[in-house]
């Protein structure tokens, strides 16, 4: 016989400073997991659900101090794999109101599309205490670095606003094939996101695609490789690996744009991963507004790899 869950009581929420300025239907959503959307969305209209002894819209902003009223409601036995602990992620700052954590390679930011959960999982069950933590931006699964969590959701919609305004300056390091010659170089060209046959999410440079703009800046070069720096004025979707593959200047270990037949060689030579590492931030603190600039190293395992590529490749200096 199918488990159809339990029903919860009436219950009483105050809004505390942590839920202030969300709407209700999210609110709603993230305290009833496991209840379907469309009987959030039926309690809502039907006026089950009161602000302050009132009615509201679906649309209402709660306010610090809100009392709100929740009708019984039957929640799903969720059923799935348990998100792990794993071990404490390395914190590179933290106050009140944010986190910024140096994500490791191979982990996914969040769960869905075939990941049972990512960083911001595991970051929930690593504070339980935590009333709120919720993902300012992204990297990519194979991308190491920093990345910002915010502890309240006034310092979340702020970051927000800086992220959309192009004020967060975000920079890159990745190693990539070739010999980078441009000590600085502005790369434009439009990107398109489109699905493969297989169903995959890729992008491709198309000039019907969103304006992309990466800066581009020469740090080494090798004869077979460069190393570079490379700072996100906007922040689409694989918007490096995609700009400078374009250019023929692919990431090492990028296994969706990248040189495959390079690739093997480069994994027989000790480079298990792509080469691509967040390692520095400058923003404005979202409710201080003092400026916070941060940077995290390469990991060992491309300072490793960089060790090697220095003892077999010639250096070019110029």
């Amino acid at each position: 016989m199918k488990d159809l869950g339990k029903t919860l009581e009436v219950r009483r929420e105050k809004v505390d400073e942590a839920s202030a300025g969300q709407r209700i239907d999210n609110f709603l959503m993230r305290l009833l997991k496991g209840v379907p959307k469309s009987h959030i969305y039926r309690i809502l209209r039907s006026g089950e659900v009161r602000v302050n002894g009132g009615r509201i819209a679906q649309t209402y902003r709660l306010q610090e101090g809100d009392e709100v009223r929740v009708p019984p409601v039957r929640v799903a036995n969720r059923e799935g794999p348990a998100v792990p602990v794993g071990s404490p992620f390395t914190v590179v700052y933290e106050d009140d109101a944010l986190l910024v954590v140096d994500k490791p390679a191979g982990l996914a930011v969040h769960g869905g599309s075939g990941v049972s959960f990512g960083l911001i999982e595991q970051l929930r069950r690593q504070r339980p205490e935590a009333r709120f933590l919720e993902l300012v931006h992204r990297l990519d699964r194979e991308t190491s670095g920093l990345l910002i969590v915010a502890r309240k959701r006034s310092a979340l919609t702020v970051l927000h606003d800086q992220m959309r305004e192009g004020r967060v300056n975000k920079r890159y390091q990745t190693l990539v094939a070739g010999r980078w010659m441009n000590p600085t170089q502005h790369v434009k060209d439009p990107l398109l996101k489109y699905l493969t046959p297989e169903g995959e999410r890729r992008v491709r440079v198309d000039r019907e695609g969103k304006p992309a703009h990466s800066v581009v800046r020469l740090l080494r070069r090798w004869e077979r490789f460069s190393l570079l720096e490379v700072e996100l004025k906007t922040g689409r979707t694989h918007q490096i690996r995609v700009h400078l593959a374009n250019l023929g200047f692919p990431l090492t270990g990028d296994d969706k744009y990248g040189d495959f037949a390079l690739n093997k060689q480069l994994q027989r030579d000790g480079l298990k991963r792509m080469f691509l590492h967040a390692w520095h931030l400058r923003f404005r603190h979202p409710l201080t507004d003092a400026q916070i600039e941060l940077t995290a190293p390469l990991p060992d395992e491309l300072t490793g790899y960089l060790a090697a590529v220095e003892q077999t490749q010639e250096r070019d200096y110029g």
